[in-house]
């Protein structure tokens, strides 16, 4: 695994309080990006399959190793699939096989999602494998919750609209915008929260208050309410995320935005995965429970 990973100043409020004009690349790349193992536990992951970091000893032992060795050592198998990796004994005796086409894309699990075949390790897996720190907090805002349903509402970029050349307004998931707010959410839930529970609501919207029609039927909770617990130990938002996504895990009822398998809950119908069809978005609907 790589040692870094790149963090977008764009999704990071941290990153842009302390981003500065006059610093070299090297301190570009810092302020950018955040250490990996402040993400993910990696001792953990390797009770799993053996995980090093690309700036470890280990590393540059395989990977100095590798090249003296030439073909006989490393491979780099784009394309290739896992089937025909495990099989083909011309790639059982290297060193060191790099498989991931992109630097950016080191955490696919399975290139193809409709070939469930193709795929080593669960979807799940990452997610579960946060670092320790994260898991803890995670884990204390879970035991102050209790009994608790969650939903992620993915807002935001998801429901971005552009205009077409007559000037109508379309977006790529049409009923995204009317599914996500809260009357819509109220009524989508209510055959699975019942009146009372408590309600834990992951989401990118910013509007301040946006859910809060919600809390005449549930209560609500939200990250930002155990900020006690949280800010000690996040440095940015891709660190709060992941203590969110091992919240929602941990509810009774975990309700997404997009339904990703059979059996799961969802708010909206639309597809995860559009087509790149720019659509009118739909806000009609009967909304009453």
């Amino acid at each position: 695994m790589p040692s870094r990973m790149c963090i977008n100043p764009i999704h990071n409020k941290k990153g842009i309080l302390h981003r500065s004009t006059n610093a070299t690349s090297e301190d570009q790349w810092a302020a950018s990006s955040c250490a990996m193992d402040s993400l993910y536990d990696a001792e953990l992951m390797s009770e799993t399959v053996p995980v090093i970091f690309d700036n470890s000893k280990e590393w540059y032992k395989v990977l100095s190793t590798s090249m003296k060795l030439g073909d006989r050592g490393v491979a780099h198998v784009a394309g290739v699939s896992r089937v025909e990796l495990k099989e083909n004994n011309q790639y059982s005796n290297l060193m060191l096989i790099n498989r991931t086409a992109s630097p950016l894309s080191w955490f696919m699990e399975c290139k193809d999602r409709n070939n469930r075949s193709a795929i080593m390790l669960p979807y799940s897996f990452l997610p579960s494998m946060a670092s320790k720190k994260l898991r803890e907090a995670a884990d204390k805002i879970k035991a102050l919750l209790g009994d608790y349903d969650a939903i992620h509402v993915r807002r935001g970029d998801k429901i971005k609209t552009r205009k077409d050349r007559f000037g109508v307004s379309r977006t790529l998931h049409p009923h995204l915008d009317r599914d996500t707010r809260p009357e819509f959410i109220r009524c989508r839930i209510a055959k699975w929260v019942a009146p009372g529970r408590t309600l834990f609501i992951a989401s990118n919207e910013r509007t301040p208050g946006f859910f809060s029609s919600l809390s005449v039927r549930y209560r609500l909770a939200y990250s930002s309410n155990y900020s006690h617990i949280i800010d000690p130990v996040i440095e940015n938002n891709y660190q709060l995320f992941m203590i969110e996504r091992l919240i929602l895990r941990g509810a009774k009822r975990f309700i997404k935005t997009f339904k990703e398998d059979e059996t799961d809950l969802s708010l909206s119908d639309d597809p995860k995965k559009n087509t790149k069809k720019w659509q009118i978005p739909v806000y009609d609907g009967d909304e009453t429970c």
